[in-house]
């Protein structure tokens, strides 16, 4: 099954556990409202959700004349995708990172962290920008925003759920009315919340393999690429980012490190199988030199 295949279907599950949701609180009613907040959700996050993630991690735009080498890079990259050069920004944290975001090619942005800018070299970072212009070019980011905000629909109605069962809601009368029962209830307070976690995961980890395979090929240098994810994984668990846990899956690497139970749920691959795909991809390359 391939990737848009296997999007699709993990997308059509995040709505469908929506208009369930919606079916337990008020019946058929609720189910409609659900997916009427759900399409608004999703609007909104087309339209806006670049603006916003940028804004929440205070980025500030970079010119050709502040960073001439990463410019360099970045348009450089954006030309071998044929795409238009995506608008820079840099993130004010000496934590290693960088994303893309954006609803599309001619929307894209790219931010990279201070401390990523410090920490790699020209060939490991251009690596990191193939890997998010690889996003971009696959349409990841999208889909990504699309996942989180479904993802975060289906918690805020999980939430309705546990307060009507905390105030008595959904008696029998709403048992009439088609809504479900106090048990059904429950059983969506605890269930919903983590399928939704899941098929966003899922979702995410095949568009980071995906993203490290394109990027590597683009810029032929798939052990730089390497490279850089095990000294951005290393510094981060020394210098963690404060990154809003709807925004993670966004980051090259998982920027939650050691946070509770973050890894058991994380958005990302483990990073001895991205490393092992790309030394893959590097013997490929090299036996067609």
């Amino acid at each position: 099954m391939n990737n848009t295949i296997k999007t699709t279907i993990l997308l059509a599950a995040l709505t469908g556990l929506i208009v369930w949701i919606g079916q337990m609180l008020g019946g058929g009613q609720g189910a409609m409202i659900a997916l009427v907040f759900a399409a608004v959700m999703n609007i909104g996050s087309y339209w806006f959700s670049d603006r916003i993630v940028i804004a929440m991690y205070r980025g500030q735009p970079i010119g050709q004349s502040d960073d001439p080498e990463l410019y360099g890079i970045v348009h450089g990259l954006a030309l071998k995708n044929h795409i238009p050069m995506p608008r820079l920004y840099l993130i004010p944290t000496d934590s290693p990172n960088a994303f893309a975001t954006g609803r599309s090619p001619e929307h894209a942005a790219v931010a990279v962290t201070a401390g990523i800018r410090r920490l790699l070299d020209a060939q490991e970072l251009e690596g990191v920008i193939a890997h998010e212009l690889a996003h971009v070019t696959n349409r990841d980011i999208l889909i990504s925003s699309i996942a989180a905000t479904l993802a975060g629909a289906i918690m805020m109605l999980a939430n309705m759920a546990r307060w009507s069962l905390i105030f008595g809601g959904m008696g029998s009368r709403d048992d009439r009315e088609g809504g479900g029962s106090g048990l059904g209830l429950l059983f969506t307070l605890i269930l919903a919340p983590i399928a939704a976690m899941l098929i966003q995961m899922a979702i995410s980890r095949s568009r980071e393999f995906q993203a490290d395979e394109t990027g590597a090929r683009v810029s032929r240098e798939p052990e730089a690429l390497a490279s850089a994810l095990r000294k951005i994984s290393a510094y981060s668990e020394r210098i963690p980012l404060p990154a809003n846990p709807a925004t993670a899956h966004l980051f090259i690497v998982n920027p939650l490190h050691g946070v509770s139970l973050q890894n058991l749920f994380s958005t990302h691959p483990p990073l001895e199988q991205r490393i092992a795909r790309l030394e893959q991809i590097a013997s490929q390359l090299g036996q067609r030199r």
